[in-house]
């Protein structure tokens, strides 16, 4: 497959643009680390709600859903729709309580919530563990997903792939920091659901898909239009359904969808002016992400399944592909090789943006840990006592250090892309890592007694578990193969007995750290109110502490907010289908679900004012 010149003009210009914009906001993004990894926090919610979006917009989820959709059907999409309810969650009770505390990470959190040694040893361990470690493996996913795109389009192995998408991102990215990320997120976002709508329709106007009618009778595609795994089915409905709804949900961490917000989503809602509009963002993130996206990409899943049934099909189409790269996922970018002239440009710069997008995030994302959470905090203080570096040009030294960790961390993520395989792998052991951490991150803000110890020995087993259970086979235990669902309840099952366990063996934090943590954070509820008595009683009442408990109504709202997502992307998904009916019976719920929560908003959207003293 080869571009045309026209083809190479669009995605030359795109690349302008977006290094343009870096190079502009390069000397303020520069002058403090706040401003490189936060700008400042002075970003309006819609566009720090777009950036999200564009984050998540990746160049492997269409592969995902692609691969998805090919081996278990439009239902096994429900793997990562259950987030919606984690996303919703994060939306009505964390979002305005994140921007409340007024950290710089979300990893700073923990010496504001638990205090002493442990809370700071927990900071700087997870500053690697996930800046480094996790951040790495999920940007190696979508380096992977641009390796194989790029073999399909443009013919370019995975080594010139890597040299060539990390060199132009990672100089971006450590040009304009996260004013830049943001600002070219817009641009990226609208480049990118174009294609994806653009690449959906040339797929089901290919003529051996004939359009949606011929393509939803075909024997191949039929089976798998079904929103739900079929109930009568235990095999795939537990897998599918049951598990992601009933434990994955709350109990799994997973990057941008974790349980009570964290990583660049928190990172987001920290850069916005107040609570409200990190609220507002947040929203906005989640019904985008849930109910405008997914369809161009399951369509084009399907139009696949017509043009290439099988991977023998797709190697004898593409026989330059490696072999170890080659699998159902790769039939997203088989399909764009139908393109015309101009519009395949467009898409080749689409999926450059969603790149860009995902990796500059998550570059300066962990850089702000490797910064703020490690060096700032453990390394630069001991050369300052040891007089090795002039604490006057602290500012501008972090930055630097920022800028070279970025460079760093999109060096291993290369080189992690060019030994994986396929996305899918990535996302079942980033799911197995996380399993049982999910509960702890939730009740945190709400229950005194969890304590540093309780996050160090949920992250610990929960790590042990997975590699125990990922190495786990037949070979070793032939009365004993386990599927990947059934790992996952096992994980959060033993994690969570163990965190609990050690919670209530370890000694409490220390009142005064959990004090002054209600005075910043204002959680209220029935799991500080034994603390708040107590200062009361000693004549120390904690301010804002009396403030009216919503998270009740917020629980209200995020289900509200959930049945209006899903009733749009149901609704969405019946009017293709053709059954106008149902369409319409989504279309009422959403409309119902939005009155509710037009209602609910003034009590859960949180304070438009900044600071709280």
């Amino acid at each position: 497959m080869q571009l045309a010149a026209l083809d190479w003009w669009i995605v030359g210009l795109y690349f302008l643009v977006v290094l343009a914009i870096g190079v502009a906001v390069a000397r303020k993004a520069g002058r403090n680390p706040e401003q490189f990894f936060l700008s400042g926090r002075n970003m309006p919610w819609w566009l720090l709600g777009i950036s999200m979006v564009a984050t998540t917009f990746s160049t492997d989820t269409p592969n995902l859903v692609t691969d998805i959709v090919r081996q278990d059907g439009v239902s096994g999409n429900w793997v990562w729709w259950a987030f919606l309810l984690t996303g919703m969650l994060t939306v009505f009770v964390y979002a305005k309580l994140w921007r409340r505390a007024g950290v710089m990470t979300d990893l700073e959190f923990y010496e504001i919530r638990y205090g002493g040694w442990p809370a700071a040893f927990l900071r700087g361990f997870r500053a690697i563990y996930l800046g480094v470690f996790f951040n790495v493996m999920i940007m190696a996913t979508v380096t992977l997903a641009a390796i194989k795109i790029s073999g399909v389009l443009l013919g370019i192995g995975p080594v010139e792939t890597v040299l060539l998408a990390g060199g132009i991102t990672v100089l971006f990215s450590t040009l304009g920091g996260f004013r830049g990320v943001v600002l070219t997120d817009l641009l990226l976002f609208v480049t990118a659901m174009g294609g994806s709508i653009a690449a959906a329709v040339v797929a089901i106007r290919h003529p051996d898909v004939g359009g949606l009618t011929q393509l939803f009778a075909h024997p191949e595609v039929s089976e798998r239009l079904s929103i739900f795994p079929d109930m009568t089915n235990m095999e795939t409905l537990v897998p599918l359904l049951v598990i992601p709804l009933a434990v994955q949900w709350w109990a799994v961490w997973y990057p941008g969808a974790e349980p009570g917000g964290g990583g660049y989503v928190a990172q987001r809602m920290l850069a916005a002016r107040n609570e409200s509009e990190a609220t507002q963002a947040t929203l906005l993130f989640n019904l985008a992400h849930y109910a405008l996206r997914p369809w161009p990409w399951i369509l084009v899943g399907l139009a696949s399944l017509v043009v290439f049934p099988t991977i023998d099909s797709l190697q004898e189409a593409f026989p330059g592909v490696a072999l170890s790269v080659l699998g159902h996922d790769m039939a997203y970018a088989a399909m764009l090789t139908f393109l015309p002239v101009g519009l395949l440009g467009l898409v080749t710069a689409s999926l450059a943006a969603a790149y860009m997008s995902t990796i500059s995030t998550h570059l300066n994302w962990g850089s702000s840990y490797v910064v703020h959470d490690f060096w700032s905090r453990f390394v630069e203080p001991g050369l300052t006592r040891w007089g090795l570096v002039d604490p006057e040009r602290a500012d501008r030294r972090l930055v630097t250090i920022g800028r070279i960790s970025t460079v760093v961390l999109m060096v291993l993520a290369g080189l992690l892309a060019l030994w994986m395989e396929h996305a899918l792998q990535a996302f079942q052991i980033l799911l197995q890592i996380g399993a049982g951490t999910g509960l702890l991150f939730i009740l945190r803000w709400f229950w005194w007694r969890i304590n540093a110890w309780s996050e160090l020995t949920a992250m610990v087993v929960s790590l042990l578990a997975a590699i125990y259970l990922e190495l786990m086979h037949p070979g070793l235990f032939p009365d004993l193969p386990l599927l990947a669902w059934q790992k996952i309840v096992i994980g959060v099952s033993v994690t969570t007995v163990a965190w609990i366990t050690v919670t209530y063996l370890t000694r409490p934090v220390d009142p005064q750290v959990l004090r002054d943590f209600v005075r910043i954070a204002r959680p209220g509820g029935p799991g500080w109110r034994g603390l708040v008595e107590e200062a009361r009683r000693e004549g120390h009442p904690i301010a804002g502490a009396d403030e009216e408990w919503n998270v009740p109504q917020g629980i209200l709202a995020m289900l509200a907010g959930s049945v209006l997502v899903y009733a749009v992307l149901f609704g969405t998904g019946m009017f293709l289908y053709g059954e106008v009916v149902s369409g319409l019976v989504a279309t009422a719920v959403a409309t119902a679900a939005g009155i509710l929560l037009i209602r609910l908003w003034p009590s859960v959207k949180g304070d438009s004012l900044e600071g709280w003293d």
